[in-house]
């Protein structure tokens, strides 16, 4: 599965950005797909997870009632809608998708197919 993010770029604090992330290739069947990113100088951290029903998404408690995670599975697209951004939301976005199950975890080992990123500034 190889996945192509699209939608980053720069908004001033308390705007909103639509990522969007489309997969390709040996797709059939995905299972959950979510967001990770990673902020200069920091770990790796999860943002949100969707599973193939797109019931119950899952969010990291810093970005819950801010961030929405939606899919379409007959386009095989996972987007985040951010709102109310700020500026510990700037990083790298990377969209992720995994064959082997359909619950979201937090885990990054549990996801095979990774995009390339893609650059969110939230200046203040």
């Amino acid at each position: 599965v190889k996945l192509v993010e699209s939608g980053g770029g720069s908004v001033q604090a308390g705007g909103s950005l639509r990522l969007s992330c489309a997969a390709a290739g040996d797709i059939l069947p995905i299972g959950a797909m979510g967001w990770f990113r990673q902020a200069p100088g920091k770990e790796r951290e999860w943002v949100a997870g969707i599973s193939p029903s797109a019931t119950s998404p899952v969010y990291q408690f810093s970005v819950r009632g801010r961030f929405t995670i939606s899919r379409d599975n007959a386009k095989n697209t996972v987007d985040l809608q951010m709102n109310s951004l700020k500026p510990e939301d700037t990083a790298v976005y990377y969209c992720v998708a995994t064959q082997r199950a359909y619950t979201p975890t937090s885990s990054a080992f549990n996801y095979e197919a990774w995009g390339q990123g893609t650059q969110v500034i939230v200046s203040s």
